[in-house]
């Protein structure tokens, strides 16, 4: 499914969640990846922030809510459209940039062209 970077900070139509979704385990699509730290629903600026614990040395990613494939409340998990080595070489999470437009660019345009 392609997504333009444009609507790469909304969730797939699919996916309906007002859960909050921290502490969910995340799972890309090779394997486990770590668990969200914390999560925003806000239209058009949604995103997770996962945690990789020590699976890449404790590093933090923010991953645009339109590369999270599926939401299985259940089982408590996020299923990532993304291979362990693409969250691995992600941008790593600046807490203080989270509304600097330039720091989601980047973050929309690595994301977005591996959709």
């Amino acid at each position: 499914m392609t997504t333009p970077t444009g609507s790469i900070w909304m969730y797939r139509e699919t996916i309906r969640t007002q859960a909050d979704l921290s502490g969910y385990k995340v799972e890309a699509h090779d394997g486990s990846i770590g668990k969200v730290d914390e999560a925003s629903n806000d239209v058009g600026s949604a995103y997770i922030v996962v945690d990789t614990g020590p699976w890449i040395l404790g590093k933090k990613v923010m991953i645009p809510a339109g590369a999270v494939q599926d939401i299985d409340p259940d089982t408590e998990t996020v299923f990532v459209a993304r291979t362990k080595d693409e969250i691995k070489n992600a941008p790593e999470f600046d807490e203080e940039r989270v509304s600097d437009l330039g720091y989601r660019d980047r973050l929309g345009s690595y994301y977005g062209d591996r959709m």
